[in-house]
């Protein structure tokens, strides 16, 4: 949860699946997170913690009272004012998005799929929205298999809205599927690639960025000198 004086000028979109980037102390590079909820001030990022990462390794640490730096937010939900119905899937970095969604839509028949790597968070959607979600986990050996999820869906009547989110390849695959098969018109499917999967990790950084943001700060210097001082270290080091 973030808050301050540097969220007074801070206007949610009001696009359930708003986004913003984040860039926390010791890092140059940002990342992306849902905005799960704009409250009296306070903006809540849930942030998905794996072994190693830009933001989990802050996350993880002690970090209340760190000032970090949030762009202004963009979302891409768009649902015809006409939509019958709304259905949803994604994995666990989806899940913001698809619990605000349900929670800014209640007067729309909803359904949502959710792949978590393990347990269910049964009470991540509140009240009686939770009985519309359907958990699942990818078999073993898998990392992710939400196309799978598509590809079992049967299809309402009329006309309504498909919202999905997760690794880039199954997206891809679901884009094909709702173009050839299902037939979907343009209007009438969002689907967003997260993350990348395969296996791929953060590679170690030659000059690492913390420590220098870190004497830059306690030096009372501006991003832009601390930005260029990281940079001279970079052409030094090649």
């Amino acid at each position: 949860m973030l808050g301050g004086e540097g969220l007074s000028g801070f206007e949610s979109t009001g696009v359930p699946d708003e986004w913003v980037a984040l860039t926390v102390p010791g890092q140059f590079q940002t990342r992306y997170y849902t905005v799960r909820s704009w409250t009296a001030g306070e903006l809540t990022l849930d942030v998905v913690v794996h072994e190693i990462g830009l933001v989990t390794e802050w996350a993880a640490g002690d970090c209340l009272g760190d000032v970090v730096t949030v762009s202004e937010p963009k979302g891409s939900f768009k649902m015809p004012a006409d939509a019958a119905w709304l259905l949803l899937v994604g994995d666990l970095t989806a899940l913001p998005a698809i619990a605000r969604i349900m929670e800014t839509h209640r007067e729309l028949p909803v359904t949502a799929w959710v792949e978590t790597p393990d347990e269910p968070i049964r009470g991540y959607v509140e009240g009686s929205l939770a009985d519309r979600v359907t958990w699942s986990t990818p078999p073993e050996g898998v990392e992710t298999a939400t196309a799978a999820l598509v590809e079992a869906i049967e299809w309402p009547p009329g006309e309504g809205y498909f919202w999905m989110a997760g690794e880039s390849a199954q997206m891809r695959a679901i884009r094909k599927q709702l173009m050839r098969e299902v037939r979907l018109p343009s209007a009438a499917y969002d689907v967003m690639g997260y993350w990348r999967g395969g296996g791929q990790r953060r590679q170690p950084r030659a000059v690492d960025p913390g420590p220098i943001w870190r004497a830059g700060k306690a030096a009372g210097k501006s991003d832009d000198e601390i930005w260029a001082a990281y940079d001279a270290a970079r052409e030094a080091d090649r």
